[in-house]
């Protein structure tokens, strides 16, 4: 990814030098990264909003409004991925780096893949 906004759901205070948060619904905020020609022009901080079990489109909603164009996460529900493809959020992959930079590197160098529909979570409702 070259250019664009990309959001990462973080712990705590979040930026550049926090973690990933492993729910992406849940997390206390969401790191912003605004890249230009591969490279990391600003990074910023939104709050997310509080949703109760089944309110999954708050974060799509909340993202698409701060023109986010590319999301990473470690795991997603069917219904908010679908959520996030209709609004035009491209979601990536990447389970296995806790720290947001190298996260946020991998992404621009094109090392992270869109997350398939095999990859889903089943969320806290009944599958069948």
């Amino acid at each position: 990814m070259k250019n664009g906004r990309i959001a990462i759901p973080s712990n705590g205070r979040g930026g550049l030098g926090g973690t990933r948060s492993g729910h992406f619904g849940h997390c206390d905020v969401f790191t912003l990264v605004d890249v230009e020609d591969g490279e990391i022009k600003n990074v910023s901080i939104l709050q997310n909003r509080e949703h109760t079990q089944g309110g999954c489109m708050v974060p799509v909603n909340l993202l698409s409004e701060n023109r986010v164009s590319a999301l990473v996460v470690g795991g997603i529900g069917m219904r908010p991925l679908m959520g996030f493809r209709q609004v035009g959020i491209d979601v990536y992959h990447d389970d296995q780096l806790p720290d947001i930079e190298p996260v946020v590197m991998d992404l621009i160098a094109g090392k992270l893949s869109e997350i398939r529909n095999d990859q889903v979570c089943g969320g806290g409702g009944e599958q069948v």
